[in-house]
């Protein structure tokens, strides 16, 4: 079962790397001093995503009520997740889940703790095995649809972009619906007309129910739109997914 981030949906100022995990070159010398928001912003250079991870990881275990650190780890841990070598993504996507309960703990009237806690499950499930897609596809299910009832505008419609990919990605027997999958996308896209990750998730989902017309209009789309500033690493790297999907229909 596969729940990509769209997200995104879709974003060590010292020199002590995260737990558990090795240090990237350069993370002393190039991070000093920047703030995790900033270092978070330029996270396509994974020393910056891996210095902002640890400045949160450090603020949490400082002050365990820290809602803005916690909900924060887990966004940056769910990038980490899928660009660290394989064998660190595990630790990355379990310490996301963690942190993220742990803002669902703190401020459970907020999007931001569902919502990630929900896409770092998502990457466990398509990332290794049956077992874990069973395990999280309810989970998955249940933080998405909390985080929409508390504030279906955040990130744009991140919870109907996230619960559109859960329809397309899971099986039939187990709750999947690819015509639930094109409603929940095309409610994402009331909210953010122009999002590449949601033209990019309702394309697959089209070439799912065959519809290759509606599915090649889709990733033309997501090919010619300009990035959105925030989401510039997410949205370079549907766009190179489309170009490929394109080429297979010519």
């Amino acid at each position: 079962m596969r729940l990509v981030s769209i997200l995104a949906l879709l974003w060590l100022s010292s020199s002590t790397a995260p737990s558990g995990l090795g240090q990237a070159p350069g993370v002393q010398d190039s991070t000093l001093g920047a703030s995790p928001d900033a270092l978070y912003a330029a996270r396509e250079q994974l020393p910056n995503a891996l210095a902002a991870a640890a400045q949160w990881e450090r603020r949490l275990a400082a002050n365990a009520d820290d809602f803005e650190a916690a909900w924060k780890l887990a966004k940056a841990c769910y990038w980490l997740g899928s660009h660290v070598p394989e064998s660190e993504r595990r630790k990355r996507f379990e310490q996301g889940i963690a942190a993220a309960e742990r803002a669902v703990t703190l401020r459970p009237e907020r999007a931001d703790g569902h919502f990630w806690m929900a896409a770092n499950m998502g990457a466990m499930a398509e990332g290794f095995g049956l077992r874990a897609g069973l395990k999280y596809r309810s989970p998955i299910k249940a933080s998405l649809e909390r985080s929409l009832a508390i504030d279906p505008a955040y990130l744009d419609g991140g919870a109907d972009r996230a619960l559109g990919r859960w329809y397309a990605k899971v099986p039939r027997l187990f709750g999947g619906s690819n015509s639930k999958s094109v409603e929940h996308l095309q409610r994402s896209l009331t909210y953010a007309p122009n999002s590449i990750a949601s033209h990019f998730f309702l394309a697959e989902t089209f070439l799912e129910m065959d519809r290759r017309e509606d599915a090649r209009r889709e990733l033309q789309f997501v090919v010619a739109a300009s990035f959105h500033p925030d989401w510039v690493p997410e949205e370079r790297e549907f766009k190179q997914k489309a170009e490929a999907h394109l080429a297979k229909l010519r």
